[in-house]
């Protein structure tokens, strides 16, 4: 039986241009593709990209690391990917789905196994077991990367930089946006993010880190820009109408509330440990 793709986002040039766009600002923000604890010196190495999207965070990563590296595209639909013949020739692209048994043929063979953007596409009790994959998947480090989506919040400009106007900017728009989403799916209100760390260990990584990040109000607010775009696709992809009529009115509401500067963000968790 074939593998049901539920993605809550449209899989079209419009979320495709959201999540090259999105790639470009965290890598700016982070500063890494790959955490500098991960040595990506060595000659052969093999790297898996899991939920690769469009593939633009292998193909940046291609142009850093040593030209021997085999790279591997995993994803449960590739409708967003770009064609093979665009594509390096040790760039390598695979219809899975992290929730089915990892093939014979992947099991203990990456050096590094990079996931990111998945808190809308888990829910909390699959996590774990998803872990366990990538740890049987693995010879070398895990880093996933995503937001915590707990700790969301409306940041407001203070105009003229005076502390006493900071009210005069509102967010009504935003935060009935955000609370919108929340109550419709499970998957759009996750907590789950900060517990990584423990579900590594429990899974058998070792030596695990975290790299906790808020981001400077300037990427903040570009990365909540890009973000905005969620909602239109959302809109477009839910068969509850209701909900999709009221995020149409409230998206033009929080775009204006944006112009005035104020924008949504959150903490970052990069979290990496490696295989015994």
């Amino acid at each position: 039986m074939a593998s049901k793709d539920d993605y809550v986002f449209t899989r079209d040039i419009l979320d495709n241009s959201r999540l090259n766009l999105m790639h470009k600002h965290w890598v700016k923000d982070l500063g890494y593709l790959i955490h500098p604890r991960i040595s990506t010196k060595q000659e052969n190495l093999r790297i898996a990209d899991i939920g690769t999207g469009t593939a633009i965070w292998l193909l940046d990563t291609y142009d850093e690391l040593p030209k021997s590296a085999r790279f591997d595209g995993l994803d449960i639909s590739l409708e967003a990917a770009p064609p093979l013949n665009v594509l390096p020739p040790n760039i390598t692209l695979t219809k899975w789905n992290v929730k089915d048994p990892v093939p014979e043929d992947l099991l203990g063979v990456f050096d590094i196994i990079h996931i990111r953007f998945f808190i809308f596409v888990l829910l909390g009790e699959e996590v774990p077991v998803v872990v366990e994959k990538f740890v049987a998947m693995l010879r070398g480090y895990l880093q996933w990367v995503d937001s915590d989506n707990r700790s969301v919040r409306t940041e407001r400009p203070k105009p003229g930089g005076q502390p006493e106007n900071v009210d005069e900017v509102q967010t009504n728009n935003l935060d009935q946006l955000m609370s919108l989403l929340k109550s419709q799916d499970p998957r759009l209100n996750p907590t789950w993010v900060p517990e990584l760390p423990d579900i590594f260990s429990r899974g058998g990584l070792v030596d695990v880190e975290t790299d906790i990040h808020d981001s400077p109000p300037h990427l903040g607010f570009l990365m909540h820009e890009c973000g905005l775009i969620m909602h239109e696709l959302i809109a477009r992809k839910t068969k509850n109408e209701k909900m999709a009529q009221e995020v149409k009115r409230l998206l033009p509401l929080a775009v204006e509330e944006t112009r005035q500067g104020a924008y949504l963000t959150s903490t970052k968790f990069c979290v990496t440990g490696r295989k015994p």
